[in-house]
């Protein structure tokens, strides 16, 4: 019997060639100066196009969403350029490529921003459990400057500009990045959000980055190339949510009659928010589990076989399987990853994993 995950998909919005995606992930290889990706990341994404979706790394709509070293942006003439040839070669590979759009706010540094930049985010509350990567190495984080309300606008402006380059550059769509601990998730969570304007204070107020965010950039481009990355109740980057049910079922209640291309759900932690979101989501839901380790593909099925997603995305299993679907279908051996080749460098870690060996 056929892997459920090996199925064409075609939805809504999306017709792909499999259900397994490729997740977002950060690998810092872009030009530090100029934002612009490496010269090998066309290669790189072009290698993995046999994933029915690829998400790319997250691209900074303005350049204080910028995480840390070699994170590529998506505002300059220069990066669209440099993402046409990444599009251009996934498309010639036969893939279907969305630019994800990431905003970090407090999960950065001075080190990492012009001029020293204060890092930004919904109020002035600080890391205080980790440190933060810069090209320094590991630091403290400092506190964050609560944005005005004029620079939340400002920035909501700045993902639909984003949005309107990634069609430039060729993109299928974007993906809004709104979890893992970075600013949407600042403004959904209670305790990264203690703001008095229209964007804090009720869970409306909290909500409303968030949907004003995907409203813009569906405006921009149209909602059926928008897809939405969220993570209830993810504690990362210190991010503590105490009711992420009634956020969560807000949140999605709220998007689902834009008719977006997809949602795409992080499951971490103690709420199931693939069972509790699914039947109030009407269009593509794309799941994913994000655990200390790469999530298997047997996992991924299950998720598939019992109806809580309609594409199942893995992350850490694309790095070191540029044919992952190949070998799902092969049932060949999964090479596992080398974790410390996976932030910066070159090639090695990056283009030099194999693939099989063509089959005769």
């Amino acid at each position: 019997m056929s892997s459920p995950l090996l199925l064409p998909y075609d939805g809504p919005h999306l017709r792909l060639r499999n259900r397994i995606a490729m997740a977002p992930m950060t690998r810092g290889r872009a030009d530090d100066a100029t934002g612009v990706p490496h010269p090998l990341t066309a290669r790189y994404y072009a290698q993995r196009a046999a994933a029915g979706l690829i998400v790319t790394e997250g691209l900074w709509p303005n350049v204080l969403g910028k995480g840390g070293p070699g994170i590529p942006g998506l505002v300059t003439d220069e990066q669209v350029a440099g993402w046409r040839a990444v599009t251009d070669a996934v498309h010639a590979a036969g893939g279907t490529i969305f630019a994800q759009l990431w905003h970090v706010g407090r999960m950065t540094h001075p080190l990492n921003l012009p001029g020293g930049a204060t890092p930004l985010a919904p109020s002035p509350v600080r890391i205080e459990g980790e440190p933060i990567y810069t090209n320094r190495g590991n630091v403290d984080h400092v506190p964050p400057r609560a944005m005005t309300t004029a620079e939340v606008e400002a920035t909501i402006a700045d993902f639909a500009a984003a949005a309107r380059n990634a069609v430039r550059a060729g993109f299928d769509g974007v993906e809004v990045h709104g979890a893992n601990g970075y600013l949407i998730q600042q403004f959904l969570a209670e305790n990264t959000n203690r703001r008095g304007d229209r964007f804090g204070g009720s869970r409306t107020g909290r909500l409303r980055f968030a949907l004003d965010v995907v409203e813009a950039v569906a405006a921009e481009i149209g909602p059926e190339r928008v897809g939405l990355r969220i993570s209830p109740h993810n504690p990362e980057n210190e991010i503590a949510e105490q009711d992420p049910q009634g956020t969560y079922r807000a949140l999605v209640d709220a998007l689902d009659p834009l008719g977006l291309a997809y949602l795409h759900i992080i499951e971490r932690g103690a709420y199931g928010a693939l069972a509790d979101l699914r039947p109030r989501w009407s269009g593509t839901l794309i799941g994913n589990f994000n655990g200390p380790e790469p999530t298997s593909p047997r996992a991924g099925e299950q998720v598939l076989a019992v109806g809580l997603a309609d594409v199942f995305s893995f992350g850490r299993l694309f790095i070191s399987n540029p044919d992952l679907p190949g070998r799902l279908a092969a049932g060949a051996p999964l090479t596992p990853h080398i974790p410390n080749l996976v932030y910066g460098g070159g090639a090695e870690g990056y283009v030099d994993y194999p693939a099989l060996a063509p089959q005769h």
